[in-house]
């Protein structure tokens, strides 16, 4: 009898919670469809198996808590808040998703507001390159620089997260100016005829620069419709100043951002041209010297002769 009573308590059960179970069954289908058509998704957004890993491990860790939550309400009175819900999902889409959605949200902002597209080169936090492809979760450069002088290839392409736009700075060579402002310093020695040396830098930085110029005033001039942009004066100039052991003559000129190292290349090869032809100007460098007042320096400021 009492087996009899046992099997009609829990048929009596089943048909009392019949609508329950169905209602879990129906919620745990439909999350593992759900769970399916993600990992979809992602298999088609990007390659990289360690993002596909993630992703599978994080959704699998939502859906779980959301199926807790949703099962819950049903078996548990407690759980039937909708504001107690809503809390507990949205802790949990923090603490699950905060990378991925943090990813989407770098590149909601690089779609919207395009601090860089691709072909542009840019420097985010540490690394420098040209964009080669945006995704859904990470965006990735062709390195510059780095053990490379003048930013110039390496060679390795760099995957970067797509949160890191909403954190670090981004330096955009290429966006609205296409041009970058270039220094090259040249020192002589004290006794050279530095004026002719800056006269000669100033006439071959200008041979050099005559296309530049009028390109980089009609950039500037469209740039100013976006940005508070104050350029003056785009031409290029030689400045004066005393270094430790010579007369340096800095040359600031403009320099298309990927063309720096083969502009510095032409200029430099006419510089040595010009000096080597020029008996009183000499390249300055590191040396050790004793200067004699008595025999070197000028003749007003000569110590006077003692006589015995």
């Amino acid at each position: 009898m009492r087996i009899v009573e046992y099997f009609e308590e829990l048929f009596s059960n089943i048909h009392r919670h019949y609508g329950d179970i169905i209602e879990s069954i129906l919620i745990v289908i439909l999350l593992v469809l759900i769970h399916f058509v993600i990992n979809r998704i992602v298999q088609r957004q990007t390659e990289d198996d360690t993002i596909r890993y993630k992703w599978r491990k994080h959704v699998a860790y939502l859906l779980g808590f959301v199926g807790f939550i949703l099962i819950g309400r049903i078996w548990f009175q407690g759980m039937a808040s909708l504001a107690t819900f809503l809390g507990l999902l949205s802790a949990g889409l923090v603490i699950v998703l905060r990378e991925p959605v943090t990813d989407m949200a770098g590149w909601l902002y690089l779609i919207s507001r395009k601090p860089f597209d691709v072909g542009d080169r840019i420097q985010i936090g540490q690394n420098k390159g040209d964009v080669i492809d945006i995704r859904f979760f990470k965006f990735s450069i062709l390195e510059i620089g780095n053990w490379v002088d003048a930013d110039q290839s390496t060679g390795r392409v760099i995957h970067i997260p797509n949160h890191v736009v909403l954190r670090d700075s981004i330096a955009n060579y290429t966006s609205e100016i296409n041009f970058v402002w270039n220094e090259i310093p040249v020192v002589i020695t004290f006794e050279s005829n530095w004026e002719k040396a800056k006269s000669i830098l100033t006439e071959i930085v200008l041979n050099h620069m005559e296309d530049y110029v009028a390109d980089a005033e009609d950039q500037v001039r469209k740039a100013k419709k976006s940005y508070l942009i104050q350029y003056k004066n785009l031409t290029p100039i030689v400045y004066t100043e005393v270094a430790g052991y010579g007369v340096k003559l800095t040359i600031r000129h403009l320099s298309y951002a990927r063309k720096r190292r083969g502009l510095n290349q032409m200029i430099w090869e006419d510089i040595l041209k010009r000096f080597r032809q020029e008996d009183d100007i000499a390249f300055a460098y590191n040396t050790v010297r004793i200067f004699q007042n008595q025999l070197e320096g000028k003749s007003d400021l000569k110590p006077p002769s003692t006589s015995e």
